[in-house]
């Protein structure tokens, strides 16, 4: 093998590792208000993807700090309000959701996330449909 290619490999790898692929995704949010006529759709972005990660296989050998497990979360975030349709006056019809601008591998915070794995819930819609344009 020539050493250009071996070099060339040995760069991939190396930069395979240590590259995230945690980048702002698209995802359509599906909201629905009992007292509301209609289920909003609502095209937003969110964080995913995958971050390196740590063996824990030798916890007993390792600090505490050392066990944590980086997640893809946010690392600049806005709030948007969309309007639900077809609410009563005496319903708050307005729904604010998380937009990703960029992304981390990191921690993951309570504050804004929900830091546990669960099995997926189904995102639809019960009600007629109106779609949300941003």
């Amino acid at each position: 093998m020539s050493p250009f290619f071996v070099m060339s490999l040995l760069f991939g790898l190396t930069f395979g590792q240590t590259a995230s692929l945690c980048a702002p995704s698209e995802y359509t949010i599906h909201v629905e208000k009992r007292e509301c006529a209609y289920c909003l759709a609502i095209n937003t972005t969110i964080c995913a993807g995958f971050c390196m990660t740590r063996d824990s296989n030798g916890k007993k050998l390792l600090l505490k700090s050392a066990l944590s497990q980086n997640v893809c979360t946010y690392k600049e975030m806005l709030y948007q309000t969309a309007l639900i349709p077809g609410c009563p006056h005496h319903t708050i019809p307005y729904y604010s959701y998380p937009v990703a601008i960029s992304c981390k591998c990191g921690k993951c915070n309570t504050d804004y996330s929900d830091c546990v794995h669960e099995k997926v819930r189904p995102n639809y819609c019960t009600k007629p449909q109106k779609l949300c344009n941003m």
